[in-house]
């Protein structure tokens, strides 16, 4: 079993935690009645009161105002990024709607689960044979701050280190075994190299916070120039295997029929006979048509 290399990458900087946030709907009621309260307040000189209540109404309208910028919806399987001045605070997942520190910047993040599916690439197998390949990756991204902040576009980089994932398996094993010594192959075992392919994925896009579902192959085949060939190859192995199981079913009955034959005592052959008659009766199993019979209407030695 061929064994392939990890690749290394550098431990990832940032982790995700959970951010400070609050019942949203409490904090937009809060806003509401600061707005409501300050418009009203700064309202209040026109029936005679002191004028130094329209100060007092704006500083509560804007505080109102100001507080309501500090709510963020979040939905179900998806999470918030809070970035306070620069500065990665922490991620919200609890979905709703929340309230956070207005002063924060806020991205939203799916971690909903995703495929993605490689092109058809032409690649050469552990033996040298171009063949096609294509596979498809089932992800979800697990650690919001390493997908923010570790990676330029996690998306991309769950693309592109896939595609090489699959150059790089597709590189250490033949398409198809066609002796004992192969224990692999991607036709052959492609359940035990699927699984091989989603750790090698997994590790290569730890860093990214990404974690790989399941991986599967959706196309294998040899490349057009050799396909033909390929496929003549395929017919042999097979033509040849059939034939060793024929002639060995063949020589069992032909020893059993010896056996019988000389066991009842139905005829007594010498050896020479014994061999004309295995060779009549192998010709007759191992043949691909049907046998003519000859008969002989002399004595057995004419």
């Amino acid at each position: 079993m061929a064994e392939t290399s990890q690749p290394t990458t550098p431990a990832p900087e940032y982790r995700e935690h959970t951010a400070k946030s609050h019942d949203g709907i409490l904090f937009a009621v809060i806003s509401l009645v600061l707005v409501l309260g300050g418009v009203g307040t700064a309202l209040l000189p026109i029936l005679g009161l002191p004028p130094l209540l329209i100060g007092v109404g704006i500083v509560v309208g804007l505080v109102g105002l100001g507080l309501s910028f500090g709510l963020t919806m979040v939905a179900p399987n998806e999470a918030q990024v809070v970035q306070l001045f620069g500065r990665y605070v922490g991620s919200v997942r609890t979905d709703g709607l929340r309230w956070v520190n207005p002063f924060t910047l806020r991205k939203g993040i799916s971690t909903r689960i995703r495929n993605h599916e490689t092109s058809v690439m032409k690649v050469n197998d552990a033996s040298g044979s171009p063949i096609e390949i294509a596979a498809v990756i089932v992800w979800q991204v697990e650690d919001t701050a390493r997908a923010s902040f570790e990676v330029d576009d996690f998306v991309e980089f769950v693309s592109i280190q896939t595609e090489a994932a699959v150059r790089h398996i597709a590189g250490y094993y033949p398409y198809d075994s066609y002796d004992a010594d192969t224990s692999r192959s991607l036709r052959g075992s492609a359940d035990l190299i699927t699984e091989e392919l989603s750790r090698e994925v997994g590790e290569r896009v730890q860093a990214a916070g990404v974690k790989i579902v399941e991986s599967r192959f959706t196309h294998l085949a040899y490349a057009s120039e050799i396909a033909q060939a390929m496929l003549q190859r395929q017919q042999a192995s097979a033509l040849i295997a059939a034939r060793q199981e024929i002639v060995e079913g063949a020589v069992g009955m032909v020893d059993r029929a010896l056996t019988r034959l000389s066991a009842e005592n139905v005829v007594e052959l010498d050896e020479e006979r014994k061999a004309a008659m295995v060779s009549n009766l192998l010709v007759v199993l191992c043949s691909d048509r049907p046998a003519s019979p000859v008969v002989n209407t002399g004595t057995l030695y004419q």
